[in-house]
């Protein structure tokens, strides 16, 4: 019998709404490909490039998110450090004064930079990599 942990549906169900805004966003990149270059900061080469590339990569970790299970907080801690690479391009989006996504005013685009820690958070939350991490730590310190 397969033991349920606390909190368990709830990882699941914010695990697989992750997945999804990570899905989206990817085909986003190749649907609205101008509004993802507003955030790709000057000093990337080949602009296009970087947007079909985080495109793709979207779209990987949005998959990994579902069907990788043993190393599934692997792919969290994965997740959670591109969500802190892409953020450069979040930050100078917001300095540039640049529009995209409805983001069309200072306080809008500085409002969403606070929302990426929101992302690295749930990303380690519901794939329980912090607990993971703790759980080893702790296995090292006592044996």
């Amino acid at each position: 019998m397969t033991e349920i942990r606390p909190g368990s549906l709830l990882r699941t169900i914010a695990r697989v709404g992750l997945a999804a805004v990570l899905v989206i966003a990817g085909i986003g990149h190749f649907v609205s490909h101008q509004a993802f270059l507003a955030q790709v900061p000057p000093w990337l080469p080949w602009p296009s490039a970087v947007v079909y590339v985080s495109g793709v990569v979207e779209l990987g970790l949005g998959l990994a998110l579902l069907v990788i299970v043993r190393q599934r907080a692997l792919v969290g801690w994965v997740v959670a450090a591109f969500f802190v690479a892409v953020f450069p391009g979040n930050v100078w989006q917001y300095i540039e004064g640049r529009s995209a996504f409805g983001l069309d005013t200072d306080s809008a685009r500085l409002i969403r930079l606070f929302f990426q820690p929101i992302l690295v958070i749930w990303a380690l939350w519901c794939t329980d990599a912090l607990s993971l991490l703790r759980r080893r730590r702790d296995a090292e310190a006592g044996g």
